[in-house]
């Protein structure tokens, strides 16, 4: 039992490097392809996206992405001190954790899962370029309420063209619902989406003046 437990841990780190390549699937995708939810997902790869995607999706879910090796410290010790002094535990996990969190592990909030994904995540970032491990975020991202993965089949859904053909307005709504598809809508977005959309559209500059001088894209 102790063989088969420490066998499936070690899956992820030997699967990692083979992901340089290829078109990996989630976890949650499979799932709803066991259960027969519906899997909408064409790969688009990174360059092919609109380059406004990318940078409002750094700019919503990961400032530092191209600074830190998998894992914000600095915004893990603030998220913690937030929570120390009453407020309310806000989420402080990379891009880099969530690919590892849907490549190989389970949704929902678990501090086994989190032991399980800082380790793996320090991996990935060790193994993958960043641009690979943003192409696959991209790509295996819930990005619609019936089961539409990717920015291919987000874009589809949401504004009925490619993902290359995204304006900045467009991919910061995108950007927007990543926390929760199945409650905001890029397709029909309220007022607080669309503040928030403006947001992300202003990050999105200062994201790709960061790519720009650290050479991460």
């Amino acid at each position: 039992m102790a063989l088969i437990v420490l066998a499936a841990l070690l899956i992820p780190y030997v699967l990692t490097p083979c992901y340089r390549t290829g078109h990996p699937v989630s976890t949650l995708m499979l799932w709803h392809r066991v259960s027969g939810a519906p899997v909408t997902r064409q790969w688009i790869d990174l360059g092919a996206m609109s380059p406004y995607l990318p940078r409002s999706v750094v700019g919503a879910e990961d400032a530092h992405f191209c600074k830190h090796h998998g894992i914000d410290f600095g915004a893990l010790r603030e998220a913690i001190d937030d929570s120390k002094q009453g407020e309310a535990m806000r989420g402080a996990s990379t891009i880099t954790q969530q690919v590892a969190k849907n490549l190989f592990l389970w949704p929902g909030a678990s501090y086994v899962r989190k032991a399980l994904e800082f380790p793996l995540a320090l991996w990935i970032d060790a193994v993958l370029p960043k641009q690979r491990i943003l192409e696959i975020y991209l790509n295996i991202a819930e990005l619609g309420p019936s089961g539409q993965f990717g920015a291919e089949a987000g874009s589809a859904y949401a504004f009925g063209h490619s993902a290359a053909s995204l304006s900045p307005r467009e991919a910061a709504l995108l950007a927007s619902i990543l926390p929760n598809p199945h409650i905001r809508s890029a397709r029909t977005p309220g007022p607080g989406l669309r503040r928030l959309a403006g947001t992300y559209t202003a990050r999105a500059q200062a994201i790709a003046t960061c790519w720009h001088e650290n050479r991460a894209f």
